[in-house]
């Protein structure tokens, strides 16, 4: 029988589109947090921004359900104005994976930022420079084998993704199965031979995605320890 292709292409279309979304989120949120003068201020909103971490997906899924479902302000809103239902779309996949991988890409581009040395910032602003240019041309050079890091895994996180996806997206064959919900299907479906194929390709991406964090993770290393010599 031949293996349902679907899967893989909804998959990556949603973790390919979710991480273009929460690189800019994860990696502006981080510099805004990290700008933050008041400590309980910048405590509060790391918490709120990390929480999706720490829920069970499914849990992530219900708020999700909660505030996008049809019978919901901002569901209607869509639907009334846009004509856009996110509930049991393509959409609701992405907003799955956006939501459950953000953590990550803010936590990884955080602490990238939390390691340039605040004595390259300060020259810059000496030299004159805005704090845009200096954010662009300063900060996210010196950060950006972290960042890159982050946003590797936050891929991974994307494509992975299978609690939140099951509760706002639905498991719609052709439309919303992702590779995780796929395996699940064919598992309770007893088609063991297609599950493992599907759990072949889903192991083979993450080595992939896992050599390329350690790659950059490497890299930053090396940096760091340059910049000490």
């Amino acid at each position: 029988m031949t293996a349902d292709v679907s899967p893989i292409l909804i998959s990556m279309k949603t973790a390919g589109t979710a991480i273009l979304v929460t690189f800019f989120l994860g990696v502006f949120a981080a510099r805004g947090v990290v700008a933050l003068r008041s400590d309980k201020l910048r405590i509060i909103l790391d918490g709120l921004l990390t929480l999706p971490l720490v829920l069970p997906p499914t849990v992530a899924g219900f708020f999700l359900l909660y505030i996008f479902g049809v019978q919901r302000p901002v569901g209607s809103f869509l639907i009334a104005f846009f004509g856009w239902k996110v509930v049991f779309s393509w959409s609701a996949t992405v907003l799955a994976a956006v939501v459950i991988s953000f953590p990550l890409m803010y936590r990884a581009a955080r602490g990238a930022f939390e390691q340039v040395d605040r004595d390259l910032i300060d020259a810059a602003r000496t030299l004159g420079m805005s704090e845009r240019r200096i954010f662009w041309q300063v900060t996210m050079p010196l950060a950006r084998p972290g960042v890159a890091a982050g946003g590797v895994l936050a891929f991974a996180r994307g494509l992975g993704e299978f609690g939140a996806t099951a509760m706002i997206a639905g498991n719609i064959a052709g439309r919303t199965r992702t590779l995780p919900l796929a395996v699940y299907s064919e598992v309770a479906g007893n088609d063991m031979r297609q599950a493992y194929e599907y759990v072949a390709i889903l192991v083979v991406i993450c080595f992939l995605v896992v050599f390329a964090m350690n790659y950059f993770t490497a890299k930053e290393s090396k940096y760091k320890r340059g910049a000490d010599q």
